[in-house]
């Protein structure tokens, strides 16, 4: 009988700190794919010239029906939305076209439903969000540029 309870307290004692040890992760990790995410925002930017900056547009565009979970809503001279994602963990995107000297900045938006909880703390779906987040906004740039000249 003492063996089993020496056992069994053993064993909480390593379940305990095998959670405490694995919630650790959970937040280093947390804070790793917001600092991500963060750099994926800036970098989801690009400037184009009036050569070729309806065309980049366009591509923008496209680019969004592509990697969306929702339809485009909105699509203009200076911006691109897309419908509110009515199920957690979907998607959704939006894009702005500002003027900047003779030319324009584009930038990629996303956003996600379930990403964040109270007080923006981890969601539900934080972890899918952020996946299809930081590989659609990191891939923009490069999509243009393939897809357009002058980019």
């Amino acid at each position: 009988m003492k063996k089993t309870a020496v056992f069994a307290l053993v064993a909480l004692v390593l379940t305990a700190c095998s959670s405490a040890e694995k919630q650790e992760q959970q937040e280093q990790k947390f804070l790793h794919n917001e600092t991500n995410l963060a750099a994926a925002q800036r970098n989801a930017a690009v400037d184009c010239q009036p050569a070729n900056c309806d065309a980049a547009w366009a591509l923008t565009k496209r680019y969004i029906e592509q990697h969306s979970d929702t339809a485009v809503t909105r699509a203009d001279a200076v911006a691109i939305d897309t419908d509110v994602p009515s199920g957690s963990g979907k998607v959704a995107f939006s894009a702005t076209r500002a003027a900047k000297g003779s030319g324009a900045t584009l930038t990629l938006f996303a956003q996600c439903r379930g990403m964040y909880g109270p007080d923006n703390a981890k969601g539900s779906d934080y972890d899918e969000c952020a996946e299809k987040i930081l590989k659609t906004q990191n891939g923009y740039v490069a999509f243009l540029r393939s897809h357009a000249s002058g980019q």
